[in-house]
């Protein structure tokens, strides 16, 4: 397994830093004496080394142990810049993480998905330095888990954990202050760009933003910083959209410099980008920059046989783009992951619309919704700066919320995401709870529905039936909630295995296709159903590559097509798509 090596957070990107990927050194915990015996102090030597940012559980990360071990450790040295000062930065560590730099304490976090930094310059020395983490990842279903058991083995749609550091470790280096926090929203209307750009420490007075097209000036703006802030806003091309809109034929891109300066010193410098688009509900039909958008949505788990949730390299997630590009559909829902920030670098690069989904806890309880409250805080203020992400999705299938039907508590627990989504970013739509059981407070509906042939949507998917309609055992709204007229997306269905494939354990939904040739009639009956239906505004099939025990890809989980790539695409697209 190669290392990653590229620069890890490429829609903000600094030219001056320090990767710190690669070999560490590692040790289990299952005691949960670490502490006691001075591992923090950083003179330790740790028995095992471990391929950071992989994890202990899959062979990428040169262990491959598959045992249940909550709390683990890492060390290594380095060599930092002293003219500089350090940001540490980790894009994730699942799940408590505690961070010592020379025997002192950086920085904890919470949560296994968002990243996460601390400025450590004062903790540094000259020469070689240590640093040591440890994390801590229990096996608790009131945990935001996404896919990963819970119960230290693979069971029906949930995999192989991945515990402590699986994203990228690396120092950003700065002068004075540097760029902590940043919003870039895009108005299409307006032909603008307004945000806000907070200086980490508070000691720059000034912050430029300035926005280019093809090399060439396209806004600009100097701010004055009060506390370290300041918000702006930035009327792009003189107000002349012209053919400078994001859309998935054409992904033009805006760039973006940010800087900060100090007594007229810039301290600190940014690089982003970002497409000029809209995403909006106008009575059951999605728009896309005012016209009708009909997504053709792959369900993308996000794991690697050899890596798990971790990406072997930034590559393979431009690989997995461009293969669903090629058998016709136009964007992902992200399924139970806040992904490695090069899949979004590379879908709004190449015009691949997707989906931003909450990873799931499972058992409903007051820390249940702390935890999932405070993590998808982060991870939309993550997506919010991503063009290519279109809809949350806070919930699925009323994982963690069993009894929201009836519930009034978790069904208030789902609106609450929804109206807090919606505060951190009014500018994309809302699935609240997809799949079924939805509240009335959303701006799409997402049903799952695994038919086996699809004969049955036309007539069951009607307006006039959602009140009481029941898609797959469970009813598509809350009691007590209406329809209220949303544009109605068909966002899993499908999964159909070969039957070759389905032995050891190994599953699909519904019976497996006898051969390519069976595969290649279901899955186009069901695509022309999902056309005929008429009512559907997209789809989302299941699923991109094979994951483990569940073998319903288009792909096998090496990436390797299972079907004619060609044929894929004539089918996903149709001959008209009904919007």
């Amino acid at each position: 397994m190669e290392q990653r090596t590229e620069y890890p957070r490429p829609q903000f990107r600094r030219e001056e830093w320090l990767p710190l990927n690669g070999e560490w050194q590692f040790a289990y915990d299952d005691e949960d004496a670490g502490l006691k015996r001075g591992y923090d102090a950083g003179r330790t030597e740790f028995p095992l080394r471990i391929h950071v940012p992989f994890t202990y559980q899959y062979a990428a990360s040169g262990i491959g142990d598959p045992f249940r071990h909550e709390r683990v450790w890492y060390r290594r040295t380095f060599t930092p810049r002293r003219d500089r000062r350090a940001l540490l930065c980790f894009n994730g560590s699942d799940y408590n993480t505690d961070v010592w730099v020379n025997g002192k304490h950086a920085i904890s976090h919470t949560g296994g998905y968002t990243p996460f930094s601390a400025d450590v310059t004062e903790l540094l020395s000259d020469g070689e330095n240590v640093i040591v983490v440890r994390c801590f990842d229990p096996f608790d279903p009131t945990y935001p888990r996404g896919k990963q058991s819970w119960t230290g083995e693979r069971f029906g749609c949930w995999y192989l954990p991945n515990t402590g550091i699986w994203q990228s470790v690396w120092i950003d280096y700065f002068k004075d202050d540097c760029i902590g926090e940043y919003l870039l929203l895009p108005d299409f209307d307006e032909c603008s760009v307004s945000g806000e750009i907070v200086a980490l420490r508070g000691l720059a007075d000034e912050a430029e933003i300035e926005v280019s097209f093809g090399g060439e000036e396209a806004g600009r703006a100097r701010l004055c910083l009060e506390g370290g802030r300041a918000d702006y806003r930035i009327r792009l091309l003189n107000g002349a959209i012209g053919d400078h809109a994001w859309t998935p034929e054409h992904p033009n891109l805006f760039e973006a410099k940010f800087r900060l300066y100090r007594k007229g010193i810039c301290v600190d410098e940014a690089l982003t980008r970002f497409g000029l688009r809209k995403i909006c509900v106008e009575g059951d039909r999605i728009l896309l920059n005012n016209e009708p958008f009909y997504q053709r949505l792959i369900l993308d788990q996000g794991y690697w046989a050899e890596s798990g949730a971790t990406p072997p390299s930034a590559a393979a997630l431009r690989k997995d783009i461009e293969l669903a590009m090629a058998m016709g559909f136009n964007g992902a829902r992200k399924h139970q992951k806040w992904e490695d920030p090069y899949f979004y670098y590379y879908a709004e690069e190449l015009g691949f619309v997707t989906w931003c989904e909450m990873p799931s806890a499972y058992r409903f309880c007051a820390d249940e919704m702390q935890k999932l409250i405070r993590e998808w805080s982060e991870i939309v203020s993550a997506a919010r700066n991503f063009t290519s992400v279109l809809c949350y999705v806070p919930l699925n299938e009323s994982w963690g919320t069993k009894e929201i039907a009836g519930n009034a508590d978790q069904q208030n627990f789902a609106r609450a995401l929804y109206y807090l989504t919606k505060a951190f970013d009014g500018s994309r739509l809302v699935s609240t709870n997809d799949g079924w059981e939805c509240p009335a407070q959303t701006d799409v509906i997402g049903i799952h529905d695994y038919a086996y042939d699809g004969s049955l949507f036309g007539e069951k998917y009607r307006k006039e039936n959602y009140d009481t309609l029941i898609p797959q055992g469970r009813r598509l709204m809350c009691e007590n909630n209406r329809y209220g007229g949303q544009p109605v997306l068909l966002t899993e269905f499908g999964g159909i295995a070969l039957m070759s494939d389905t032995v050891g354990g190994n599953w699909g939904y519904n019976d497996g296709a006898a051969s390519v040739e069976e595969f290649y009639t279901r899955y186009g009956n069901l695509l022309r159903a999902i056309r005929k239906q008429g009512e559907f505004k997209g789809f989302c099939y299941t699923q991109l590559t094979d994951v483990q025990q569940e073998v319903n890809g288009l792909l096998f989980a090496d990436r390797t097509p299972k079907f004619e790539l060609a044929k894929i695409k004539s089918l996903t697209e149709g001959s008209q798509e009904r919007i």
